[in-house]
């Protein structure tokens, strides 16, 4: 589970910790709202029910007043309180209760409709039966049939709100004799009460949520970035070292560990610079040191009498010095101070090709058209030293080379015997040669498929070795395009 979850994950650091902050903060954001809104529903319901039992104890007081009032009167005094701009409820008589269609049900609107009837019947134990119901504005009759929105403004306008953002009415129907109904409408005392019932509504978390989230996500990706930027810039550092890239040196500035990470860099790379360059003057004294002494031997060697003798000591001699002349070039050959620049290969393949075809060799390449990013002559080095293998141990060489996903591959095949599988991982090492090697070159010294590897490795690519299935071996070569 939590491998398939990782994949979804950021591959960068910024990306990672920007994902973490912002999820943090959208649950610290959500478990706050959801504190805030359940104290908001707890207010709201204390609110509603001391309003309802307000309005309950109102409407108790103009059942009881109607109730004293003769039948026949009745809708005479209903009349006068509409021509004076009524009272506290829109007040009307019926001789059955009027079918209402209530709102959608809500907790808050079915607590406030509770706690009015719990007073009504507290303040009122003979009451004979009751109805209570929330209806929206625009769904409301009147026991006559008529609509609220056809009644005199007048009559309502104090009352009940219609506009412009109608609030829901609740109607109390009772029945004060049999046949006679009193209908009661009326507001709460804050008319949008039920709003307070969602303060966590779509549009509210939207309109709170959203900026705070997007002002947090876009603070976050900017702080992430300047703390991570060090990061970035260590990585292209040693990325540009390890290519042998001229790069600024890192700036000693941000916070305490980065400071000391470049310092420690910086202390580094200088150290490495400073044994390669020991290495390589090492070697070049080694080597001029060992010509005199050698050139020496060579010529008292031609002073021996004995033929068998100076053979022996020329061929010792001459290992020497293949062995002086292999271990300088191991040093300098690697060593390649060039700009990473765009290649093109057929001109680049071309040149190699055409040297071997005056040499005598057979080889076989198409142009293609390609461009690699790469060190020109160290690449040229590299493909030498494997067409140069191809040629030596195969009777012709093939190259080919065609753009793959990300990068270029370029293939040389040769028409020898291969090399045995176990065997293909260990011709890299230096002077590891295998027999049929040793017999068809006896000149080398085995160095320069490390070489060549060392070479394209420098540049970002890869080599493989593989023996062709027809027979002979395929050294492939993975460049960036």
């Amino acid at each position: 589970m939590l491998e398939k979850a990782a994949r979804w994950l950021p591959r960068s650091l910024l990306g990672r910790l920007t994902l973490v902050m912002v999820l943090g903060v959208l649950a610290t954001q959500l478990a706050a709202n959801a504190v805030w809104a359940w104290q908001l529903r707890a207010k709201a319901e204390a609110d509603t029910v001391v309003a309802a039992e307000h309005l309950g104890h109102s409407a108790a007081n103009a059942v009881r007043f109607f109730r004293s009032v003769p039948t026949n009167y009745r809708p005479l005094l209903i009349q006068q309180f509409r021509d004076m701009g009524g009272t506290r409820f829109f007040v009307s008589v019926a001789t059955a209760p009027v079918a209402l269609k209530p709102i959608a049900p809500q907790s808050l609107a079915e607590r406030a409709s509770a706690t009015v009837l719990a007073t009504l019947k507290q303040d009122l134990p003979s009451l004979h039966e009751t109805r209570l119901a929330f209806v929206a504005p625009e769904q409301l009759s009147m026991p006559d049939g008529v609509r609220l929105a056809e009644l005199p403004d007048h009559w309502v306008q104090h009352i009940l709100i219609t506009r412009p953002d109608p609030a829901p009415v609740l109607v109390i129907q009772t029945e004060l004799e049999p046949g006679h109904w009193l209908f009661l409408a009326s507001l709460m005392p804050n008319p949008y009460f039920l709003q307070a019932a969602d303060p966590l509504s779509a549009d509210r978390l939207l309109l709170q949520g959203l900026p705070v989230v997007a002002l947090l996500a876009l603070l976050i990706v900017l702080v992430l970035r300047w703390i991570t930027r060090p990061l970035r810039q260590l990585a292209v550092a040693a990325e540009a070292f390890g290519q042998d890239e001229r790069e600024p040196a890192l700036p000693e500035s941000g916070s305490r560990e980065f400071v000391s990470t470049a310092r420690a860099f910086r202390a580094m790379r200088q150290r490495i610079q400073q044994y390669l360059e020991d290495r390589e003057r090492l070697f070049i004294s080694i080597s001029h040191d060992l010509r005199t002494p050698i050139t020496r031997l060579k010529l008292r060697s031609e002073l021996l009498d004995d033929e068998a003798l100076r053979a022996e000591f020329e061929e010792d001699l001459d290992e020497l010095d293949m062995m002086v002349k292999g271990a300088l070039q191991s040093v300098k050959d690697t060593e390649i101070h060039e700009d990473v620049v765009d290649v093109r290969l057929d001109p680049l393949l071309g040149r190699l090709v055409r040297g071997a075809r005056l040499a005598g060799k057979l080889v076989v390449y198409r142009d293609t058209g390609l461009v690699v990013r790469a060190k020109p002559l160290a690449l040229k080095r590299a493909l030498g030293n494997l067409l140069d293998n191809a040629l030596h141990y195969g009777e012709r060489a093939e190259l080919d080379a065609e753009a793959v996903e990300g990068g270029v591959l370029i293939r040389v095949r040769d028409h020898g015997p291969g090399v045995p599988p176990e065997a293909l991982h260990t011709v890299f090492e230096p002077r590891v040669r295998l027999s049929h090697g040793r017999e068809q070159n006896a000149g080398g010294l085995g160095l320069g498929l490390g070489i060549a590897r060392s070479i394209v490795q420098a540049q970002g690519g890869e080599l493989r070795l593989a023996n062709h299935p027809e027979g002979g071996l395929v050294a492939s070569v993975r460049l960036p395009a």
